[in-house]
């Protein structure tokens, strides 16, 4: 999703694989005839943003009063943890139910983690979901999960330092408006550095990179999958665009060692008037208890680059685990956790991946000014590239993108460096 990643990769290339089950494994009790299972599943889930450990426990409580013949038993870790748990439990079959990262179905999927369930798939689910949404648990036409927790980035800004700064939000839908606006701000010594963004040498990194590389109408792979794309065009465009920003005194600095939420706590604190984050800052800004800034926090889809304006993919799925004893129970709490009535309850912590879900008046009175910019933004979405090794490729790019902005390379030697070491993991 849109925090953090973790760092052992290893132990991954080490584990045997795990043999998938179609859903409904040898072991799934169906009493009753009524095709849910029955009996105690497990599931993994990650603390962080989206759904809180509190709501998940809540929609828990929910499902086994209305199937009483399954009993759930929730175990939360942080995102940096999350893929190597799942990695490490998968040859014990440990959880019957993990929460994946968009970036993951290529690799669980072709290392048969977590089960094909594609059969399962109803096709309404495929009309009734939002585009940006499906592509989440997808990897070759197959799906490896459902949709759970919908995400992009969005561009946050203070209402009060851009009013006295003079600034018109319209301008605001390009980066180069932005650019003007955070320019116009700094002139006027409103803040120092009026952009902050989440460069930390993480995943988060990544996911900011992604954004602009789209906006700029770049590309991670070539069309056939097979070559490197992200050394030229918009995606050498993006990070020449960063760090123009960071040397125009624009980025706080502190970006390079910033994470999402340290984001939102600078923001919050009234030191930047513009910034790029998930779903979750636009309530949490808006908070008094959270932050100084609350009730001068506005919100707009991502800006155009001159590429478009897609917004990073940042979503989340819900899977069986391909070594799960008990698939079809664990298909029903999926199935459960995932739907409309269910998400649109829990709209206000994760907006429902239902396209009808917008047009809920109970769902747009929860934020109406996030949902507006939702709605827009999640027809348009740009995944990260879709390959197995996808962890090792991150981790280079990471690393070659701070080279680059920290100013010891030059973006062009950066991106080639990246692209000539990752070319062999494709």
């Amino acid at each position: 999703m849109h925090y953090p990643r973790r760092t052992l990769l290893a132990a991954a290339a080490l584990l045997p694989l795990t043999a998938a089950c179609d859903v409904g494994g040898s072991n799934s009790s169906d009493t009753g005839g009524e095709g849910t299972g029955e009996g105690k599943i497990t599931a993994l889930f990650m603390q962080q943003a989206g759904y809180s450990e509190a709501d998940i426990r809540a929609m828990t409580a929910d499902f086994q009063a209305k199937y009483p013949k399954i009993t759930v038993e929730p175990t939360f870790v942080a995102y940096e943890a999350l893929h190597d748990k799942i990695v490490a439990a998968a040859p014990a079959g440990t959880y019957d139910v993990v929460l994946i990262d968009v970036i993951w179905p290529a690799e669980f999927g072709s290392k048969k983690i977590v089960t094909d369930v594609t059969s399962q798939f109803p096709a309404a689910w495929k009309t009734d979901m939002l585009g940006g949404a499906l592509k989440t648990a997808e990897y070759q036409g197959k799906y490896y999960g459902v949709p759970w927790i919908l995400d992009s980035k969005y561009l946050f800004y203070n209402t009060e330092i851009l009013g006295k700064a003079g600034v018109d939000v319209a301008t605001l839908s390009t980066w180069d408006g932005v650019l003007a606006a955070a320019a116009k701000i700094k002139a006027a010594n409103l803040v120092k550095h009026p952009l902050v963004w989440s460069w930390k040498q993480a995943e988060a990194l990544i996911c900011d990179y992604t954004q602009l590389l789209g906006a700029f109408g770049g590309k991670f792979l070539a069309d056939d999958f097979k070559s490197i794309a992200f050394d030229s065009g918009g995606g050498l465009e993006a990070l020449k665009w960063m760090k123009k920003t960071i040397d125009d005194g624009l980025t706080n600095p502190n970006s390079m060692e910033s994470l999402e939420e340290d984001v939102r706590k600078i923001f919050s604190e009234g030191s930047a008037a513009m910034a790029l984050n998930w779903t979750y800052m636009f309530n949490a800004a808006n908070d008094p208890a959270q932050s100084k800034v609350a009730g001068k926090v506005e919100v707009l889809p991502t800006p155009s680059g001159g590429g478009g304006s897609p917004g990073v993919n940042g979503s989340m799925a819900l899977c069986v685990s391909g070594g799960s004893k008990n698939q079809k129970a664990a298909w029903t709490y999926i199935s459960y956790l995932t739907s409309a009535e269910v998400q649109n309850k829990y709209a206000k912590s994760s907006l429902p991946c239902w396209g009808k879900s917008y047009d809920d008046p109970a769902v747009v009175s929860v934020s109406p000014k996030m949902v507006a910019a939702a709605k827009k933004e999640l027809a348009s979405l740009i995944s990260r590239p879709e390959v197995p090794r996808y962890n090792e490729i991150s981790q280079i790019l990471q690393a070659e993108l701070q080279q680059a902005l920290l100013g010891k390379k030059a973006p062009e030697k950066a991106l080639s460096d990246a692209a000539a070491q990752a070319k062999s993991l494709l």
